[in-house]
């Protein structure tokens, strides 16, 4: 009797508080690991081929964990970037609401794993063995129940919290943070034309999912970090992996550099810059962006020493929208965003040169030659306008090197 009671106190193991607080820690964690290593970064994008070996286990153990399928994990993801803050995406704050997708993001998955043509259009090339056919697809509860044993045999009594946590961890931190908060709040490197953010600089709790803005900018890149302080657990697994032969990384995000000898003058650009702007677009917008901001608030203070009340409440409401994608704005806040720019030469000329620029990596058409003497009549203009800020910012826009 004594025997039995021991056991449904502590399990097999017999282990103290503290003990047990670690252990639960260290099991999500490789949840974590296994989901931003195997599901996003290798099946997802492609950025990390992973040994066979190391994927399988990641599978297995996602199986007990979480119940879900590799197929329809990776369809989902794939249809949020190609939908994006759009109708269509599956678990966008923009297109629900950030209380939904914080708080329901787990049914938003299961909603969307349900619907066949996501599957089919987006799930390519996902396993598709026999363990994955017979097992792991056919009956993805079935781990989930292992799971509860095993915690149970392990920990005893206390192995059902610990089990619970394991299965709320998943649904918290990457369909509620990650979804949720890395499409609402944080702060951008990039100026990708979706809401994403970085929800901290040091990618540790999820891994390296933290750093959501700088994965939206280079979606296939198996480094989610940028800035030298940024943080990204998940690249320093990988490149443990790599170490060890287990990982062999496919991709990682361009590598921002500039001319060594300064900005060339506007007649000597070349197409190894506009290569180089192009492939590093989203921080030129980015620049770009940070640029508007500072005109905004130079025209706030003047309209506040004319004591232009009504104009300045126009524009503090307008000084977001003006750093977004116009085609991104409400009817009424577009009309808005008119009637500020009617007012302010300034911003309207701002806004209109960032249309122009980003042509030149919109356009399909154009030939190369074209976009690079589009580029030199951009920045010709640009120094031309009188505008303190465009004139510095197209001779900085100078120095990027392919």
């Amino acid at each position: 009797m004594n025997t039995w009671l021991s056991f449904l106190q502590g399990g097999v193991l017999q282990l103290g508080p503290w003990a047990l607080l670690a252990v639960t820690l260290i099991l999500t964690h490789i949840t974590i690991v296994a989901v931003t290593l195997y599901l996003h970064r290798s099946q997802a994008h492609r950025g990390v081929d992973l040994h066979p070996v190391v994927a399988h286990f990641f599978r297995l153990w996602l199986w007990l964990t979480t119940g879900m399928v590799t197929r329809e994990w990776v369809a989902i993801h794939r249809k949020h970037h190609a939908k994006c803050e759009r109708e269509g995406d599956p678990h966008s704050p923009a297109v629900f609401g950030l209380a939904q997708v914080f708080f329901r993001g787990a049914e938003l998955y299961r909603d969307e794993a349900s619907n066949p043509d996501t599957l089919k259009r987006y799930g390519h090339g996902t396993p598709d063995d026999w363990m994955e056919r017979h097992v792991y697809g056919r009956h993805n509860l079935l781990g989930i129940v292992l799971m509860l044993g095993i915690d149970l045999a392990l920990f005893g009594v206390i192995g059902l919290t610990i089990w619970a946590v394991q299965m709320a961890w998943i649904p918290f931190w990457a369909a509620g943070v990650v979804n949720g908060l890395g499409h609402a709040w944080g702060y951008r490197n990039f100026a990708c034309p979706d809401d994403s953010t970085n929800v901290s600089p040091w990618g540790i709790l999820i891994g390296g999912e933290e750093l959501h803005n700088n994965h939206h900018a280079y979606g296939t890149s198996a480094k989610f970090s940028s800035k030298w302080y940024e943080i990204d657990l998940g690249w320093g697994y990988i490149r443990v992996l790599q170490a060890l032969g287990l990982a062999q990384v496919r991709r990682v995000a361009p590598r921002l550099q500039w001319q060594s000898d300064g900005p060339v003058a506007i007649e000597s650009l070349s197409q190894d810059q506009l290569q180089g702007i192009i492939a590093h677009r989203y921080d030129v917008l980015a620049r770009y962006s940070s640029m508007v901001k500072a005109a905004v608030a130079h025209e706030l203070k003047a309209l506040k020493l004319r004591r232009c009340l009504a104009e300045r409440r126009l524009l503090r409401r307008c000084r977001k929208w003006l750093v977004r994608d116009p085609q991104a704005l409400a009817p009424v806040e577009q009309a808005q965003v008119a009637h500020v720019l009617s007012m302010a030469p300034a911003l309207s000329t701002l806004l209109q040169m960032r249309r122009e620029l980003t042509a030149l990596w919109e356009s399909s058409s154009a030939s190369s030659d074209q976009l690079l003497a589009d580029l030199r009549a951009w920045c010709q203009r640009a120094q031309a306008s009188g505008i303190d800020g465009l004139e510095q910012f197209a001779y900085r826009l100078r120095s990027y090197a392919a």
